[in-house]
């Protein structure tokens, strides 16, 4: 056994004076204290005995010194191997994302959807890009879930005037992020764009063992993009209503990944983290070397609370009758 804090031992020395001046004689104790003050520390007011309960209160603040300085066993060191599984979350920020048949947005639902997933994919580094005609990095792989969910909830579209959902950036983006993994994992918030044929994303998704995940936003009825002027337009006035693109399940399924289109469960994402875990087998990454130390102050506390409680406890005495 030994001390964390060894230094705080010296405070015992404080102690000795102390009990000393306690446990002196009647005569020094009146050489010290003004009689107003020895009147009331001589006074009886309980059945305890002086000398006890200051015996009591000495052997208190030794017990505490003693839990403040943290003695501990030191089993020794033991040797731990973290692994984890590396992943691309990318958010799909193209103008239909705003569409309204999903409220209160498209990209609102996947911002609380990936905060959903962040409670099932515990042993994972996530990084973050968004995407529309060109894609940009959020964050950078981290375990930090804390600090993903604010700049996710906080990831501003209000500068984005990029029309078109190009998923090619996004794959690209991915092979950047993720070089030198042996299989790159993306996890995809969109709702597919305009287009039909992703022939050119599932070659390239193959090609550079990106495997994707789709989580496909929106419904089959569609809906119209909101704007300060009203509902979004086309060049011959008539207002634009975008829909779920299910064309882009084939880039999902083709390229090994898993596909899971716009539910009202709440749980659905879990279906996609569970397809993420049993197509990756965690990367190991170098050991990691840890303490293994157990704490004894609890001991000296309990010690000196229940020596305090017991110095502090007063039982009235039991008046004489007067005859």
């Amino acid at each position: 056994m030994h001390f964390e804090q060894p230094h705080l031992l010296f405070l015992l020395i404080v102690l000795v004076p102390l009990a000393l001046l306690l446990f002196a004689p009647r005569k020094a104790v009146r050489n010290t204290f003004a009689p107003q003050v020895l009147k009331l520390l001589m006074q009886r007011t309980s059945t305890v005995p002086q000398w006890l309960r200051s015996a009591l209160l000495l052997a208190t603040a030794a017990l505490f010194i003693t839990a403040l300085a943290r003695p501990v066993i030191d089993n020794g060191e033991i040797r731990v191997q973290s692994s984890t599984i590396d992943l691309i979350v990318g958010f799909d920020i193209s103008r239909s994302m705003f569409a309204n048949d999903i409220y209160p947005s498209r990209l609102a639902l996947a911002k609380r959807k990936f905060d959903d997933l962040l409670g099932d994919v515990n042993g994972t580094r996530i990084g973050v890009i968004g995407f529309s005609a060109r894609a940009f990095m959020v964050s950078p792989l981290t375990e930090d879930f804390a600090t993903l969910r604010y700049l996710v909830s906080n990831m501003n579209t209000d500068s984005i005037s990029l029309r078109g959902t190009d998923l090619l950036q996004a794959l690209q983006q991915t092979d950047t992020l993720l070089e030198g993994s042996d299989k790159k994992a993306l996890l995809l918030f969109t709702d597919g764009g305009d287009g039909s044929d992703f022939d050119k994303e599932i070659a390239y998704a193959k090609a550079h063992n990106i495997i994707v995940f789709l989580y496909n936003i929106g419904t089959e009825k569609g809906g119209v993009i909101p704007t300060a002027q009203g509902a979004m337009t086309d060049k011959q006035g008539d207002i634009v209503v975008v829909r779920r693109n299910d064309s882009v399940k084939a880039l999902a399924l083709q390229s090994g990944g898993a596909y899971l289109p716009y539910s009202l469960k709440h749980n659905d994402i879990e279906a996609l983290a569970d397809a993420l875990k049993s197509r990756f087998t965690p990367r190991r990454e170098k050991s990691d070397v840890i303490r293994d130390v157990q704490e004894l102050f609890i001991w000296p506390l309990g010690g000196g609370i229940v020596l305090l409680i017991t110095a502090l406890y007063s039982l009235p005495q039991r008046r004489r009758r007067h005859a």
